[in-house]
């Protein structure tokens, strides 16, 4: 009998699995070509200042990324899809960008990348690319999912003067219209993205603080551990679902 109940558990589960969209879905077919077609992504102009950077001498130890972790296309396939994730060195969860930046300044030696920089958002496409296609996989360490449950927490409270939470567009009503824009179920697994409106990339803190902006609460800000807590569990909501990365998005 608790053999047959798991069964039909994981059968159920697995249906509710199969109900997530991407982005994608939502979107029109010319934006989902341009994503689909590299030579027409404009995200890959950042893609290609990342394999730059990744492949340049920096800082007083005068290492490139590449000295420590070889050909990217190797060495950081499946890397991107792990994060957030617990780091022991600082102590909390990091995000890619953040990771990067923990590289830059201790084994470079050299200043950290600003928060929606060029560089790091060019970064974190390049280092992204490498894992597109892969299943989104989350860490099940007691720390990250520490964060993701604090994340959830997050998504799910209304916040600012219209008293919204994440949860009621993106879970409750999403595939619904709002001000003539279809609401997506709100999986990041394309970020950095190539936005339209932005005519530029950006990372999934900055569409968290646009959302945060447009039910008028305030924002935390860019690297806050509330927005890292809020990926954490938007990976975790995503889990297996396969990184798109360099998104386009309208």
């Amino acid at each position: 009998m608790r053999a047959t109940l798991l069964l039909l558990a994981c059968c159920f589960a697995a249906q509710a699995q199969d109900l997530r969209k991407s982005g994608t879905e939502y979107m029109s077919e010319s934006t989902r070509a341009m994503q689909r077609d590299d030579l027409q992504n404009p995200a890959m102009l950042w893609v290609a200042g990342g394999e730059t950077l990744w492949n340049s001498k920096a800082g007083k130890s005068g290492k490139s990324c590449a000295s420590c972790h070889g050909d990217a296309k190797q060495g950081m396939r499946g890397v991107a899809a792990r994060y957030p994730a617990f780091d022991k060195g600082a102590g909390r969860v990091l995000n890619l960008g953040q990771r990067i930046n923990q590289c830059r300044t201790g084994a470079q030696q050299a200043p950290a990348f600003r928060h929606e920089s060029e560089e790091l958002l060019g970064m974190e496409a390049y280092i992204a690319l490498q894992s597109r296609g892969m299943p989104l996989a989350p860490p099940a360490d007691a720390q990250t999912r520490a964060s993701a449950a604090r994340g959830e927490k997050l998504f799910s409270t209304r916040i600012g003067q219209l008293n919204l939470s994440c949860a009621q567009c993106h879970s409750d009503n999403a595939g619904k219209s709002l001000a003539g824009a279809p609401i997506p179920q709100g999986h990041a697994a394309a970020y950095p993205i190539y936005r339209l409106e932005w005519q530029g990339m950006g990372s999934l803190q900055r569409r968290l603080r646009n959302c945060m902006s447009g039910v008028r609460a305030e924002a935390p800000p860019l690297g806050a551990q509330d927005l890292v807590d809020l990926e954490s569990w938007l990976a975790l909501r995503a889990q297996g679902m396969p990184v798109e990365s360099p998104g386009v998005r309208p």
